[in-house]
């Protein structure tokens, strides 16, 4: 699990009530709970009536993702290739089934493109098969961000609905005690707050989570892709090293370099 996120989710909460207590606020005067069913229910809703059905149910996987994303290794993944190729040019490709198939460990998708392989599938089609799983897996993940930050669009316009609410009351009971008029519109502002706070801190910050973990399982999938075609077409260990390292960055390029010292 990610605890990254959740320490710094905590650690920007307790930031912004540490700041408002500190000017002299009352950090139960920001609990209440209508304006807490008018925005998240709200939210939830728009979200709802936004999305067809099948989408909403994987919601709860997609965050799951958040809390912990896929451990991803482009110097691992480099050094396997290098290594394979290493065998496949010797013993043929018929190792691969025997020393990687029969591994159950294996990532799914780089024992599907390797059994594509062994199986004699010619590299154009193996390149299409694979991109188009890629495609499809890229669908899903933007669905999947998207889903968060249309609650994020929708969270801030909530709370301006539910203070307006709160106004509407707080006004029609204009004309007789109105000691207690500072208090009641203070109140009602607690909803834009929410709106605002839901927005920004969980419902956005997820979205765009995502799309960082989508961008870093994307550019795992390029790699493995051209990789298994570099494998089937027998290509020299040194430049599979040189070609895929251009999928590194440069700490990542760091990394690999500190792995590859020597064949395995």
């Amino acid at each position: 699990m990610d605890f990254s996120t959740i320490i710094f989710f905590v650690a920007t909460i307790a930031a912004l009530l540490a700041s408002f207590a500190i000017e002299g606020g009352k950090i139960t005067a920001l609990v209440s709970l209508s304006p807490a069913i008018i925005v998240i229910g709200g939210t939830i809703g728009a979200v709802l009536v936004s999305y067809p059905l099948k989408d909403i149910k994987s919601i709860g996987k997609v965050f799951k993702v958040v809390l912990n994303p896929p451990k991803i290794n482009l110097a691992d993944r480099i050094i396997f290739f290098r290594d394979l190729s290493y065998k496949t040019r010797k013993n043929g490709l018929l190792t691969i089934e025997s020393e990687v198939l029969a591994n159950d460990d294996i990532d799914p998708f780089l024992k599907k493109g390797l059994q594509l392989v062994v199986d004699g599938v010619e590299p154009a089609t193996i390149q299409s098969v694979l991109e188009m799983e890629v495609e499809m897996m890229s669908e899903r993940h933007v669905k999947g961000s998207a889903m968060f930050e249309s609650a994020g669009g929708y969270a801030p316009t909530m709370g301006i609905i539910g203070t307006v609410m709160s106004l509407v009351n707080v006004l029609g009971g204009l004309g007789g005690d109105s000691s207690d008029l500072g208090p009641k519109v203070a109140t009602a502002f607690i909803a834009t707050l929410y709106g605002i706070s839901t927005a920004n801190l969980f419902w956005l910050p997820i979205g765009n989570r995502l799309k960082v973990i989508h961008e870093e399982e994307y550019n795992e999938k390029s790699l493995l892709i051209e990789g298994i075609i570099l494998i089937q077409t027998g290509t020299n260990p040194n430049t599979i090293v040189e070609k895929l390292k251009g999928f590194l960055n440069k700490k990542e390029i760091g990394q690999f370099e500190s792995q590859n010292k020597g064949i395995e």
